[in-house]
């Protein structure tokens, strides 16, 4: 390996960068993307027998808020009916939406860098392979034929192009991977939200029938 990158010369460098931050991404997105650390089944289950009838109080909000990005959007729905139980459909709708944008770039968070990668390393390999024939070029000047120098321009043009789409490959294919399975789980979080959004509202909807009658807010 060292002889191939003492070969292939200085362009290989950043090819090298760029294949490790991409293997770091890949493990990092592979582990964050888990389902147990998105959607839990357990949450899901639970969530089809939550009873609006009996809210939950404000520190178990906060506990479902650390098990996974879907306990964080329930918890934001379920802490501001607790906080308000008369809380307009809008104003819920709104904080579930909010909340909703910033688990959704948490799915997405590293892809934009992966997907660089993947376009950029192709780049790179060119570029190694442009200064490798350069390098050709200058050792069949007329009466300075330098066969160790044209050796090395080859072997700068060729490693760099391969090396480039051997980081370009991968990483296309795992952006691409990585893609199609946030997109599943944004729909699985939409789908999750609506069913407790629908449920809130009929708590937060009784609350307000018992506050407009008569005697509701008076003295006992």
């Amino acid at each position: 390996m060292l002889s191939i990158v003492q070969a292939a010369g200085w362009p290989i460098w950043p090819l090298l960068l760029c294949s490790v931050l991409a293997l770091a991404l890949i493990f990092e997105r592979a582990w964050s993307l888990r389902s147990a650390q998105v959607v839990p089944e357990a949450l899901l289950n639970d969530l089809d027998r939550f009873d609006a009838k009996q809210l939950p109080g404000i520190d178990v909000a906060d506990r479902l808020a650390q098990t996974s990005l879907l306990g964080q959007l329930l918890s934001a729905g379920l802490r501001a009916v607790i906080e308000d139980p008369t809380i307009p459909d809008a104003r819920l709708r709104q904080v579930m939406e909010m909340t909703g944008r910033r688990v959704v770039h948490a799915l997405e968070r590293f892809l934009t860098a992966l997907g660089t990668i993947a376009t950029a390393a192709p780049l790179l390999g060119l570029l190694g392979t442009v200064v490798g024939m350069i390098e050709i070029f200058g050792s069949q000047a007329p009466g300075t034929g330098n066969p160790a120098q044209l050796a090395h321009g080859i072997s700068i043009a060729l490693y760099n192009t391969a090396f480039g789409l051997i980081v370009a490959i991968p990483a296309l294919v795992a952006h691409r991977h990585f893609r199609a399975k946030v997109e599943a789980y944004e729909l699985e979080l939409e789908a999750a939200a609506e069913r407790l959004y629908g449920q809130l509202t009929h708590h937060t909807h009784a609350a307000m029938r018992q506050a407009r009658q008569p005697g509701a807010t008076g003295p006992a």
